[in-house]
C-alpha cells in the first residue's frame, strides 16, 4: 500500500483502537491465526449483507412515486447501514478480545 492510497473503513478503525489502547496503557493486541480467520469470516458476511441492502434500496428507490417516499427510503437505508456496520464492528471486536 502506498502511502498516498486511501485508508479503508478497517484501517482507521484499528488505527483509533490502537490510540486508545496506547492512552489506556494498554498492551498491544496480537491476534492469532483463528481470530485473524474469523475476523475476515465475519466481513464477508455483513459486506455480504450491505451489498443486499443497497440493492433492495436500489430496486425500492426505483419504485418510489414521490419524493416523500424517496426520503424515507433514504433514511431507512442509512440506519440500516450504520445498525450493520455497528453490529460487524462489535462482533470484530468480541473475536479480538477473544
Amino acid at each position: 500500500m502506498t502511502d498516498d492510497a486511501p485508508k479503508s473503513a478497517y484501517e482507521l478503525a484499528l488505527e483509533r483502537l490502537k490510540k486508545k489502547d496506547q492512552e489506556e496503557g494498554v498492551p498491544e493486541r496480537k491476534i492469532t491465526d483463528a481470530q485473524r480467520a474469523k475476523i475476515q469470516e465475519l466481513r464477508q458476511v455483513y459486506e455480504a449483507r450491505l451489498a443486499e441492502r443497497e440493492i433492495l434500496y436500489g430496486s425500492a428507490r426505483a419504485k418510489a412515486a414521490d419524493l416523500e417516499a424517496l426520503d424515507t427510503l433514504e433514511r431507512e437505508y442509512r440506519a440500516d447501514r450504520e445498525r450493520i456496520s455497528a453490529e460487524r464492528d462489535r462482533k470484530i471486536e468480541e473475536v479480538r478480545k477473544g
